[in-house]
């Protein structure tokens, strides 16, 4: 029987459905992440966590390194072999962040290396057209434009989909930049003959330079490091980024630092945060209506984040400096 689903529901953004969620008395769920950088905050933080309240709630977690994904969106240029020890780190990286060593990974060559894994896809494509493909395009980073210049493209989303329904799961997670495909994954269940599934979204954390609020792709981007803050970033490192970072005062919509304090600081580091000569704030809540009134300036803000960041950030970097293969890792992707 799954329990404290309410704690799980608390750090995300959407659950499609909770009343399907809460019907479930054991899941199966995963989270797929393509190999594709160094990790950054948005991700390494984040999901460490989220992950983590799944399994206390009763949810057999899987995560899926998608490497053969990453191939189709010409990541490290197409290289498997590069991919596959990116995928290798990014393991690493969340174990070092506090994953519960019971999350069983997989890679996608795993799935692919089975026939049945592509009569699947060719289920999904069938029940398709392809301007709904295109519409999840997204997902990856890319436009629907994208698909008429490199038509590979098209196989992400029904690669994604097939993904879910060949591992039989009752739990989708990801960012809500996913959210297209797992819709059109639940459209089509029925048509390719397969079971329904809760599709769980996360709150995206906005690029730290700013940009277009609107844009669900002004995001953390491994392919832009100054948008980002990455788990082997220095202590100076930080620093530097956030006394840069997009924060106005007074303004919550879009702002980088303040999306940082709720969707991670808050949910799952909280003992007390100090901001400047404000004292110690204890509920994000109680932060963001100072912050909206004037009484917390940016720059203390930002510190206290350099800070705090710094700390949590700081088991991970001992994590991969006390093995000589895990800092090769380290040291290739950064």
């Amino acid at each position: 029987m799954l329990k404290d689903l309410s704690r799980l529901e608390s750090v995300v953004q959407e659950v499609i459905t909770s009343d399907e969620l809460k019907a479930l008395d054991t899941a199966k769920g995963y989270c797929g992440f393509e190999p594709s950088g160094p990790l950054h905050i948005g991700t390494g933080l984040y999901w460490t966590n989220v992950l983590n309240i799944a399994q206390e709630a009763g949810i057999e977690m899987r995560v899926l390194l998608a490497d053969w994904h990453a191939a189709v969106n010409d990541k490290f240029g197409g290289d498997l072999e590069k991919i596959r020890r990116n995928a290798e780190y990014m393991r690493e990286g969340f174990l070092s962040l506090g994953l519960k060593p019971n999350v069983k990974f997989l890679y996608a060559s795993e799935l692919v290396a089975n026939s049945d894994y592509w009569a699947l896809l060719l289920r999904v494509a069938k029940a398709l057209t392809i301007s709904r493909i295109k519409r999840a395009l997204p997902i990856m980073g890319r436009s629907e434009e994208d698909a008429d210049k490199d038509s590979s493209k098209l196989i992400y989303p029904m690669m994604q989909a097939t993904d879910i329904f060949y591992m039989d799961l009752d739990i989708a997670f990801g960012g809500m930049d996913q959210r297209h495909v797992h819709m059109l994954a639940r459209d089509i269940h029925k048509k390719v003959g397969k079971k329904g599934f809760v599709a769980i979204h996360s709150q995206l954390i906005s690029s730290l330079k700013g940009g277009n609020r609107m844009d669900p792709m002004n995001k953390m981007s491994k392919s832009k490091t100054d948008s980002a803050i990455f788990i082997h970033d220095s202590p100076e490192e930080i620093s530097k980024k956030l006394r840069s970072a997009f924060c106005p005062e007074k303004t919550v919509e879009g702002n980088p630092v303040i999306q940082i304090y709720r969707n991670v600081i808050f949910s799952f580091y909280n003992n007390g945060i100090q901001i400047g000569e404000r004292g110690e704030y204890h509920a994000y809540r109680d932060l963001e209506r100072d912050f909206v009134e004037g009484k917390i300036h940016p720059s203390d803000l930002k510190e206290s984040l350099s800070l705090t960041l710094a700390k949590i950030l700081e088991p991970s970097k001992r994590y991969f400096e006390s093995n000589s293969q895990r800092r090769a890792l380290m040291e290739e992707f950064r």
